[in-house]
């Protein structure tokens, strides 16, 4: 945790090459275990975005980096499954020849299981590394098929996988509460009031992002994400068992955690859910694996399923981390703006690559004294790799930043008092008229959502087609959601609450609630289009004359860097996004001009004038 940097690395961790053989390791391994098939998800036991290299499988296997997938292998044909951001992604890392590219949301393993699957196949998995929900999908795909679903007590890949990591074991540190704004009594003793309102005795806690929350501390067991990883179960009578490798322990946190949280070694977590035998118990099939669902049957206890509750509870903020991102994003805005005054004045002579960018924009953040971690690897991508939405940038994919071409960057910065992400579309040279078309109806995207009221009770779902309206005008759109949650130094993608076209995901938005807004275009093979802010909800003043008795919400930004006034055409935008734009960047150049370098200050002015 005390690391300084560099936090992000560029060599090529996969190859395709290792797949033929990768895939004919596991094929035998399921050969001997008299079984016909195995699933195998980008996922660990807590269903978290990120997860430590111990549990990469997927990538091992599929040479598939991204955050999100899934492998089914049969004996004679195989599937990797993505979503709508890594659809380039994965023809260029994975060998198609052998793992054929799939749809993740459309139709994703359960679905192509019923067709794909002969009669009288043993179809395998891995209990802890599928939810609950997760699994009688598959099971009613499996029976469709004929099939048999069985899941194995160790792991297949594991078995084959000879130079497998070892589990990390990071210290886990304490969130002090000038940072967290409520103590860890407190917290406890809320959601313990929750779970006795849901008529239980007691709720089995999963997620690490949820755990952290709750107690105040954070971990590093986990790429650019302050997780602790452990489990625990939070009990009615506000106690808490937390089942944590005592090696991430301390005086100082046993101290922190108090008498009414039980440390305990992570061995004895299923004998604790067996304890749990004629209690009635909170569990999320959602994001609790199956593994526990099957114990705490096999235990008889009764399961409340029910959403962790501790997941609303930790994405409201109260106004202490409100406050601490918001002096997170002034110190990340100077960053980032000093970087951008960098960049105007050094691509222009044709020398840089995507790496030396991405290297000089985390020197600026380091430069703050207060950068933890990155928030994730940043995306940095010139010309046609920043139509790749989730592009990562490594030795063999690194692209000079070309003159009169697009580049993209999408970033962000873990700091004690806040996680960031920000991203900046910008032009080298002069744009084409139709990179400034479609950067300004992405930019009109962006504006309609900033400047929303919405009713209370609205999802993020009703709210996404206004940022994709002036794109859909002109026959063009996105495949990625609008935006997403973000933690209080915690993980950058963080739930319930999204904007997206998912209608699934019905989570009112709240006040206290970080999102981003992040609308984009992309042109395959040419470029790519991303502006994004955090965006935070608050309660909207009343309108003159409005209903008095409707509550409102709205958003505030609280990211701040200037957006690139030379992909804008001026003739697209009406005067209230003008009105909004030229505020924004009067915030901006009022806001960072104090902070950035000093030979970055007439820059900064010249890149926030009013239009």
């Amino acid at each position: 945790m005390d690391k300084i940097g560099p936090f992000q690395t560029y060599e090529n961790e996969t190859d395709a090459a290792t797949c033929a053989p990768r895939l004919a390791a596991l094929r035998a391994e399921l050969k001997r275990r008299g079984l016909d098939g195995f699933l195998v998800p980008r996922a660990d036991a807590h269903q978290g975005e990120y997860v430590p290299k111990r549990d990469e499988r997927l990538a091992w296997l599929t040479a598939f980096t991204g955050s999100a997938g899934a492998a089914a292998v049969l004996a004679d044909k195989a599937a990797v499954f993505v979503d709508g951001r890594y659809t380039l992604q994965i023809r260029q890392q994975t060998d198609t020849r052998l793992f054929e590219p799939r749809d993740l949301v459309e139709e994703g393993p359960a679905k192509w299981l019923e067709h794909a699957l002969p009669k009288g196949t043993k179809m395998a998995y891995d209990p802890w590394l599928h939810t609950q929900g997760a699994v009688e999908l598959l099971r009613v795909a499996v029976d469709k098929a004929g099939g048999t679903l069985i899941a194995v007590d160790s792991n297949p890949v594991d078995a084959v996988w000879e130079d497998q990591p070892a589990a990390p074991t990071a210290k886990a540190i304490i969130q002090d509460m000038n940072l967290a704004g409520e103590s860890a009594e407190s917290k406890r003793t809320r959601i313990a009031e929750d779970v006795k309102g849901l008529g239980a005795d007691a709720a089995v806690i999963t997620m690490p992002d949820s755990i952290c929350w709750l107690l105040n501390i954070r971990g590093g067991d986990v790429p650019h994400t302050p997780f602790a990883l452990s489990f625990a179960i939070q009990n009615s009578d506000g106690s808490t068992d937390l089942f944590m490798d005592e090696r991430k322990s301390s005086p100082e946190l046993v101290k922190h955690l108090g008498n009414a949280v039980r440390l305990r070694a992570p061995s004895e977590f299923a004998p604790a859910l067996d304890a749990l035998k004629g209690k009635t118990v909170v569990a999320d099939p959602g994001t609790a694996s199956a593994a526990i669902f099957d114990r705490l049957i096999n235990a008889g206890a009764k399961i409340k399923r029910a959403a962790d509750p501790i997941q609303l509870p930790k994405a409201c903020k109260n106004p202490v981390e409100i406050e601490g991102t918001r002096k997170a994003h002034v110190r990340d805005g100077a960053a980032v703006s000093n970087f951008l005054h960098w960049f105007a004045r050094e691509a222009p002579k044709g020398h840089l690559t995507e790496i030396d960018t991405a290297k000089a924009l985390e020197g600026y953040r380091a430069r703050t004294g207060a950068l933890r971690d990155l928030s994730f690897d940043s995306i940095s991508g010139a010309g046609s790799n920043g139509a790749v939405v989730h592009y990562r940038v490594t030795q063999s994919t690194n692209r000079p930043v070309r003159n009169n071409e697009i580049f993209l960057i999408d970033s962000g910065g873990q700091y004690p008092d806040g996680t960031t992400d920000i991203t900046r579309t910008v032009i080298v040279g002069k744009a084409s008229d139709e990179m400034k078309d479609r950067f300004t109806r992405v930019l009109k995207g962006h504006i309609a959502l900033a400047t929303m009221r919405f009713p209370e009770g609205t999802p993020g779902a009703a709210l996404d087609a206004f940022a994709r309206a002036a794109l859909w005008q002109a026959g063009l759109d996105y495949d990625h959601g609008t935006g997403h949650g973000v933690g209080s130094y915690l993980s950058v993608h963080e739930g319930p609450q999204n904007i997206s076209k998912r209608y699934t995901v019905a989570q009112p938005l709240k006040p206290g609630m970080i999102c981003s807004n992040e609308p984009g275009y992309y042109k395959n093979g040419e470029y790519g289009i991303r502006i994004e802010n955090l965006i935070v909800v608050s309660e909207a003043k009343p309108v003159p004359g409005g209903d008095p008795q409707r509550k409102f919400m709205t958003f505030e930004t609280i990211t701040l860097a200037p957006i690139d006034l030379e992909l804008i055409e001026p003739k697209l935008l009406t005067a209230d996004e003008k009105g909004w734009l030229n505020a924004y960047h009067a915030r901006v150049r009022e806001t960072l001009l104090p902070l950035v370098d000093a030979d970055a200050r007439d820059w900064l002015k010249h890149a926030t004038r009013a239009i």
